[in-house]
């Protein structure tokens, strides 16, 4: 039996069709385009770093107001991300992420025309930032609904997008940039961000129905075979493989009830899914948006874990640069720097996912573990000397952000968190509350760099930041656990409290009978 039934057609877009999670399929294609995606939304964002230092020059702005380019960015990307679960439930997913490639592209298009700091502020804040939000959620959400098996590993190896991108495009930028300028490099990178749009029309919506309910009869046999010999009291089918002979006046043969009645009705809905028969109750309409997430203390754990970790993400990749001109290091060694840091993220993306998916292991402590020590990984910057601490020191982050960024977006998925039935609306309420912390993060960074004088308060921030989402994250586990316990409890007090069972209706009928059975037999004797 085939996995894929049939393509089922509808408006603008046709369905993948399977009997259960197909762990590959065409999942291998949309795996491929969240790779392209990843590269172009975050592997832009965190490769903005190289223009930090032309746009203080050209606009003569300090670090903080420079900062609140990304800042922005990033809290227009998490703060809508409820509206892009909206849309991608109501228009479907793919429409959703070409549109926001177009948003992506305009954005930083018009940004290399722009004038002052505050057009970067509309530009790439908003308008880009708007798009990266319908872009990559969306892209995350259907892979994880592709996979089961392998959903962690197959996530976090096509997450390295944003990785390949942070080391392909800091240097190559850095090299543009000396050649024709930061304005046109600029204008180059949004017209190269077109091809979110190419990604995001390969994304088939997918879905899942009963082994059961998918059993197709074959199109060639007609209705006039289904049954051969009739014979007054008796109907034998000749599907039967024992000829049975069923007694027309049982309840299973009375005239509505009867079991090959569905059968014979399969031919004429010509090649159909079976599931539409009136058997099969309809199916409840989606919410776009179920913040029904908001009352399991788990997910409230996991989401404040989020918001203090986002802390930590994106800071690091912007004052990379800076930090190592502060030390006296050259413009194309910095670059070094962080293309290093980028390949090392790819190493801790495949290994964090390959850890992941072993069996059995509880996903989220090795969360954990990674939290704590991407936390120390922070505190190593400020002790960092030289070309080569300040290389081994972007290393060891690299790897250690790999293992986080790649895989809490989609551990939602698992039944520590929410399940996978409720991702889609946990993922935007999670990107949602994460927007606090990108807005705030690199803007207070960057205020501390200029009151202190010295780098290492940026860092020292981020990792205070990932610290306390470590110990949220320590308490997912425990409030899951507790809250189902008093589910069971609650379950078990209304089992031993509710009403007693209800007696068939032939109970009365069937007591009758034997005593007048036992009356007759004493009656003989």
């Amino acid at each position: 039996s085939k996995m894929t039934v049939k393509a089922v057609k509808m408006p603008c877009t046709s369905a993948n069709v399977y009997t259960k999670v197909p762990d590959g399929g065409w999942g291998w294609t949309v795996a491929f385009a969240f790779f392209v995606v990843e590269a172009l939304t975050y592997g832009i964002i965190k490769s903005f770093g190289v223009f930090f230092n032309d746009l203080m020059e050209s606009f003569d702005e300090t670090n903080s107001r420079i900062s609140w380019i990304i800042s922005i960015c990033v809290f227009v990307q998490t703060f809508t991300a409820p509206l892009s679960t909206v849309l991608s439930n109501r228009f479907g997913h793919r429409l959703v992420v070409m549109a926001g490639g177009l948003l992506v592209s305009t954005g930083m298009v018009i940004a290399s025309f722009a004038r002052s700091v505050v057009d970067m502020y509309v530009t790439i804040g908003i308008v880009s930032g708007l798009g990266y939000c319908l872009s990559f959620l969306p892209t995350v959400t259907i892979l994880s609904q592709y996979f089961e098996k392998r959903r962690s590993l197959v996530t976090a190896v096509a997450s390295t997008g944003e990785c390949f991108a942070v080391f392909s495009f800091a240097p190559a930028i850095t090299a543009l940039k000396e050649q024709i300028g930061w304005r046109y490099s600029m204008l180059c990178v949004g017209l190269l961000q077109l091809g979110i749009t190419a990604c995001g029309s390969l994304l088939r919506p997918i879905v899942i129905r009963e082994q059961q309910e998918v059993k197709a009869q074959p199109p060639e046999e007609s209705t006039e075979t289904k049954y051969m010999l009739e014979n007054e009291q008796t109907c034998t089918s000749i599907e039967s493989i024992d000829s049975g002979v069923d007694i027309t006046t049982s309840p299973s043969n009375v005239p509505g009830k009867t079991k090959a009645e569905p059968k014979s009705e399969e031919p004429k809905q010509h090649g159909q899914n079976p599931v539409d028969n009136n058997s099969t109750p309809p199916e409840p309409k989606t919410k776009l948006l179920d913040f029904s997430v908001m009352r399991d203390y788990s997910f409230i754990c996991y989401a404040f874990f989020g918001l203090f970790a986002t802390l930590g993400f994106f800071a690091p990749s912007l004052y990379i640069i800076p930090l190592s001109r502060s030390l006296g290091i050259g413009k194309d060694h910095s670059a070094y720097i962080l293309s290093a840091m980028a390949i090392a993220e790819v190493f801790g993306r495949i290994f964090a996912g390959w850890v992941l998916n072993k069996k059995p292991i509880r996903k989220i402590y090795i969360e954990l573990i990674c939290v704590i020590l991407l936390a120390v990984a922070l505190v190593a910057f400020p002790f960092a000397s030289g070309f080569w601490g300040l290389m081994i020191c972007s290393v060891y982050f690299g790897f250690m952000l790999g293992t986080v960024a790649g895989t809490h977006i989609p551990l939602l998925a698992e039944d520590d968190v929410v399940g996978i039935e409720r991702m889609s609306s946990a993922a935007g309420v999670y990107v949602f509350i994460q927007s606090l912390a990108g807005l705030a993060g690199p803007p207070l960074a960057g205020v501390l760099v200029d009151t202190t004088k010295n780098y290492s308060s940026a860092f020292y921030s981020c990792a205070a930041g990932m610290v306390l989402g470590a110990l949220f994250l320590a308490l997912v586990r425990p409030c899951k656990t507790g809250l189902c316990h008093q589910q069971q409890q609650q379950q078990v007090e209304e089992s031993t409290a509710g009403p007693p069972p209800e007696l068939p209706d032939d109970f009365i009928d069937m007591d009758i009978g034997k005593a007048e059975n036992s009356g007759k037999g004493s009656d003989s004797v």
